[in-house]
């Protein structure tokens, strides 16, 4: 008879990691807060889906009023620039200034680190540090709830649409036609970063706008894929005329490298002149939609039950035997039989870890092997 343990060898166990990818899309009619503008509003731009908090650094959007208790919040959004921006001035002429400043330095320390000399490093435009290169000093960061990222989002997904035209039609270019640009972390799957220490990132860069492709697409923000983070340049809404031939007034990136003039569309005026919050309503208002897939990491390990010939044929259950005799057998010379529905994983102290149930009991007799295959995930 069998023992009523058997230890599992190095070749019985293995591991193995899954991805599950699950699409997210965020609607305009959502993160703008129009879908619920029939009920009370807590702002002038936004539905009761848009909260914002008493300290005024950032704003959350919810993908129902936030009251109610079937409410899930989407993502946190907020702005910044560091005290080295064009657009530091003295406290007097720019609204909340000091909370732009700490929120561009949380987000930069967390996401980006620190120097040699311990200072805060900018966001980088093309993710390389060390080159130095141009800097993204003027942000929105777009933070999105882990319902929605799980456990990051997946490289070469993220897609964001978002209207560059004045605040009264964010998605016309002023002649009725298609004001729309067109964001993504495109190749991103073979060429991200992984110098941050908040994990992997990648270049988000403008693939499309104003009916026409990019020949160069022009870099406008950055993607964290484990932080669930988007970091976009306010340059997106920059004037002037982009070599590919955006017109005038409604481009995405100017031709110079100067970031900001007087002349600047729509949004980054509002970076200074404006409460954080309504520099978030701004964005909102401009937010045509966001789609990306995230990602659910399964680590699983495998056991290899492996039953010889000569194993459990017999039961342990007091039930297997009647008057002393076993019942499956009618004739004493007939071979044993027993039948399992359930396999246990102990420890090397025999204490009871996992339980596994087969779908039917199966038989074991001297005549069969078996491989029962058991899969904890994690």
């Amino acid at each position: 008879m069998a023992t009523t343990f058997k230890t599992f060898l190095n070749n019985d166990i293995t591991s193995t990691k899954t991805l599950l990818h699950e699409a997210i899309p965020i609607t305009g009619a959502i993160a703008s807060g129009t879908y619920n503008k029939g009920g009370a509003t807590t702002d002038t731009y936004g539905g009761t889906n848009i909260k914002n908090y008493a300290a005024g650094m950032f704003q959350s959007v919810y993908d129902y009023p936030y009251l109610s208790s079937s409410a899930n919040h989407i993502f946190d959004l907020t702005v910044g620039y560091p005290s080295g921006s064009v657009l530091s001035g003295t406290a007097a002429t720019t609204v909340q200034q000091a909370k732009k400043i700490n929120l561009y330095n949380q987000m930069a320390q967390v996401l980006v680190g620190y120097d040699s000399t311990g200072s805060i490093r900018d966001f980088d435009e093309d993710g390389n540090i060390v080159a130095g290169g141009k800097k993204l000093k003027e942000c929105v960061f777009i933070n999105f709830a882990r319902l929605l990222t799980k456990d990051e989002i997946k490289k070469g997904s993220f897609t964001l649409k978002i209207g560059t035209g004045s605040y009264a039609t964010p998605f016309e270019d002023g002649s009725g036609g298609d004001g729309i640009l067109t964001i993504k972390d495109s190749n991103a799957a073979n060429n991200y970063r992984v110098n941050s220490p908040a994990g992997e990132y990648a270049i988000l860069s403008a693939t499309a706008g104003y009916n026409k492709e990019f020949s160069v697409a022009p870099a406008c923000g950055l993607i964290f894929y484990q932080a669930g983070i988007a970091v976009l340049s306010s340059s997106i809404f920059q004037s002037g005329t982009h070599a590919a031939g955006v017109p005038t007034g409604r481009g995405i990136l100017s031709s110079s490298d100067v970031p900001y003039t007087s002349t600047n569309a729509y949004f980054t005026a509002s970076l200074t002149g404006s409460a954080i919050s309504a520099s978030c309503n701004y964005f909102r208002n401009r937010l045509y939609d966001i789609s990306f897939n995230n990602t659910t990491e399964l680590n699983s390990t495998i056991h290899f039950c492996r039953v010889n010939h000569n194993d459990f044929n017999y039961s342990s259950n007091p039930t297997y035997l009647s008057a002393s005799k076993i019942r499956v057998k009618n004739n004493p010379k007939d071979a044993p039989i027993s039948y399992f529905t359930t396999v246990g994983l102990y420890s090397s102290d025999n204490e009871l870890l996992a339980v596994a149930k087969l779908s039917e009991p199966l038989k074991k007799d001297p005549t069969n092997e078996m491989t029962v295959r058991v899969r904890l995930d994690y």
